[in-house]
């Protein structure tokens, strides 16, 4: 008789074993949500006929893009600049914001058939909502303070497609990118010209 409730018992207990085991590491995984998988991002066209500010100004802070949507990353790219700097238009465009946002002046340009959207700040712009511009067009100058970049000034650049941030350095061309001359290497083992 123990014999047969034996095996009563383990007939009845191998569902639930087989449930647990096949349950158990569904409960032991992360069950927090996955962040988000980017948008499939179009090619970002190098657009940019030059920088925002001078010629070749130094990228205090690059572009970090935040792994969620409300998670910590820097969404643009800070470039040095003293204040009273002019501020460019990188491309041509449709003034879509020009105004003060918590204490800091603000710019916003959509550019023509792109898509996209830049952002300056801290600026005092001189162009209105509803202006167009032209790449190059001076569009405001570097605010004295406002900036988020320490004891030194600088400008915020952003891009975004939409509410997704992107890295406005996408938008210069590779001539723009390069950083100091060309230099030539010496070419070994040819002999040199009588």
């Amino acid at each position: 008789m123990r014999r047969v409730r034996r095996c009563v018992a383990l007939a009845a207990a191998w569902p639930l074993a087989a449930a647990v085991t096949v349950l158990a590491p569904l409960a032991w995984a992360d069950t927090s949500a996955p962040a988000p998988a980017p948008p499939p991002e179009d090619r970002i066209p190098a657009i940019a006929g030059t920088w925002p500010v001078g010629v070749r100004p130094t990228v205090l802070r690059g572009f970090e893009p935040p792994a969620t949507v409300y998670g910590p990353g820097h969404r643009g790219v800070d470039l040095g600049a003293p204040a009273g700097t002019p501020v460019r238009a990188v491309a041509a465009g449709r003034v879509t914001f020009a105004g003060r946002v918590a204490g800091r002046g603000v710019l916003s340009m959509e550019l023509t058939g792109t898509g996209l959207r830049t952002t300056y700040e801290p600026v005092s712009p001189s162009v209105k909502k509803g202006d167009r511009v032209r790449a190059g067009e001076t569009v405001g100058t570097v605010e004295p303070t406002g900036s988020h970049c320490g004891a030194a000034t600088c400008v915020h650049w952003g891009l975004l497609r939409d509410k997704t941030y992107l890295d406005p350095l996408s938008l210069l061309p590779p001539w723009l990118l390069r950083r100091g001359p060309s230099r030539l290497l010496p070419v070994l083992g040819v002999p040199v010209p009588a």
